[in-house]
């Protein structure tokens, strides 16, 4: 969703090495061991993988809702030094692309 793919590519290569291998897992129905779920979306639907390289810390947001996809929702270098709790924006943004999926997926299925 949104720019998730491009967000993606800009990371440093062994970041996207091990999202893209989270991603395949979440394809096979199994979550990658750096997967937890996001809390603040009423269900286990919507996750995140959690990945540190030199000192600084990534996350993808994913969602496995649909039965037809894992839609990728947000892909981000975490800057927020409040704690481990995920930045208020970012989840504005994870809350907004996932009713755009959410919209999407009920339209294509019409």
């Amino acid at each position: 969703m949104g720019s998730s793919k491009k967000d993606l590519r800009a990371l440093p290569a062994d970041v996207v090495d091990v999202f893209g291998y989270a991603l395949y897992i979440a394809q096979t129905g199994k979550r990658h061991d750096n997967t937890k779920v996001l809390k603040g979306f009423g269900d286990a639907s919507v996750l995140e993988v959690i990945e540190s390289q030199a000192g600084n810390a990534y996350r993808a947001v994913y969602t496995v809702r649909f039965a037809a996809a894992v839609v990728v929702l947000h892909v981000f270098q975490k800057k927020s030094k409040s704690g481990i709790e995920t930045p208020k924006p970012d989840m504005e943004l994870i809350e907004y692309r996932l009713k755009k999926a959410t919209a999407l997926m009920k339209e294509t299925k019409a």
